[in-house]
């Protein structure tokens, strides 16, 4: 280990928890980023709160690739309470996603022959629409030879890639009149935007990866104004532009304007990172799986931006996600922090060193969309 600080399961079991027993929704994650700076200091990182409020640690281990780790330190709200029992640690993040966050410190921490950079970014804002931690790094920063997303696939399943989403938002006001009249009214209008967008789109579903699914996340109003907020969560090749534009034109009157769109990204079971993540997930003697998902994280957004080898990776199940029963098993925890070692010095070994840029340099624009296709 050439005196190098190892991360115990116990310390991982610590560090989990304290992460979870700061609060940090959405916009709010500012003491947390605090410690986390701290805490990767005391593991060797050099590390520091970014403009959009990311906290970047890097480690720096002489000549070879750099590998980035990106998970997002902000829950959805609430706040279920904090505590340990027969094996599992319950808590708002566990899962979704400072569990995997956590994993990934100690990971990287104890990946003792990675040789090259390794670089974390926590990142605030997952949770909201258009993911400003993620993409405020990605626009401004240098791109990596190779990509982990933390988010909980559980320990021995990759994720290949998720649907897209477009949130739409449709606004419309109405003369006042007497409810009596044939005129159509706000709250009439609103709905009828609901169900055309229903009807456009056909059989929809969140369950399969490559059919729509879609979400009536908010509507408000009375007979003269009425708002309503739509989301999609989109397949592969989904022109989200046609899609608002022909609600435009079903509904007639109003205003529909497209809020966020991140389209779905997807790689081959034969990326770098998958092989990677899979064999070391073999090596712990798990079956190892590989899947899609049918909601959205950073890694759609990375992959606008960046063609690099990608995968999603990390410990928990997704179902608890945002539930009030929302926990980690600590063992498998563990077993992650030891899969996701042993990736990283696999993808030291086998992917080329780029040249390093410098300070302050700009990463590219947004230049590939992560590549379609059958899974592999």
């Amino acid at each position: 280990m050439n005196g190098r600080p190892e991360v115990l399961a116990s310390e991982a079991t610590e560090l989990l928890r304290h992460i979870v027993e700061i609060p940090s929704p959405s916009y709010h994650e500012a003491a947390l980023a605090r410690y986390l700076v701290e805490r990767l200091r005391s593991w060797g990182f050099t590390a520091s709160v970014d403009p959009a409020g990311n906290v970047i640690g890097e480690l720096d281990r002489g000549p070879g690739p750099t590998v980035l780790l990106l998970a997002h330190m902000d829950t959805a709200p609430g706040t279920p309470r904090v505590r340990c029992a027969d094996g599992r640690l319950y808590g708002r993040g566990t899962v979704d996603a400072k569990g995997p966050l956590a994993a990934m410190v100690c990971a990287a921490v104890n990946a003792h022959s990675f040789r090259g950079r390794l670089r974390l970014v926590a990142a605030v804002e997952e949770e909201t629409p258009g993911s400003r931690g993620a993409t405020e790094y990605v626009r401004r920063g240098h791109r990596p030879d190779a990509l982990i997303v933390g988010e909980p696939s559980g320990v021995d399943t990759v994720v290949l890639g998720y649907k897209g989403r477009l949130d739409l938002r449709y606004d419309v006001r109405c003369p006042a009149a007497h409810p009596t009249s044939p005129e159509p009214r706000a709250t009439e209008l609103a709905v009828l935007a609901w169900r055309s967008l229903l009807e456009m789109l056909g059989p929809a579903s969140h369950a399969a990866f490559d059919r729509p699914g879609v979400t009536l996340t908010e509507l408000s109003g009375d007979l003269t104004t009425a708002s309503a907020h739509l989301t999609v969560r989109t397949p592969p090749d989904f022109d989200a532009d046609a899609c608002a534009e022909e609600l435009r034109q079903r509904v007639g009157r109003g205003e529909v304007s497209v809020v966020h769109a991140v389209p779905a990204c997807r790689v081959r079971r034969t990326d770098p990172v998958v092989r990677a993540l899979t064999r070391a997930i073999r090596g712990q003697d798990l079956l190892p799986r590989a899947k899609v998902k049918t909601a959205t994280s950073d890694m759609n957004t990375v992959a606008e931006y960046w063609e690099v080898p990608m995968a999603t990776y990390g410990p928990g199940d997704s179902r608890l996600d945002h539930t009030e029963d929302e926990h980690i098993v600590l063992g498998e925890y563990h077993r992650s922090i030891a899969v996701l070692a042993e990736a990283l010095t696999a993808l030291s070994a086998s992917l080329p060193a780029t040249a390093r840029p410098a300070p302050g340099a700009q990463g590219p624009g947004r230049a590939w969309a992560a590549p379609q296709g059958r899974l592999s």
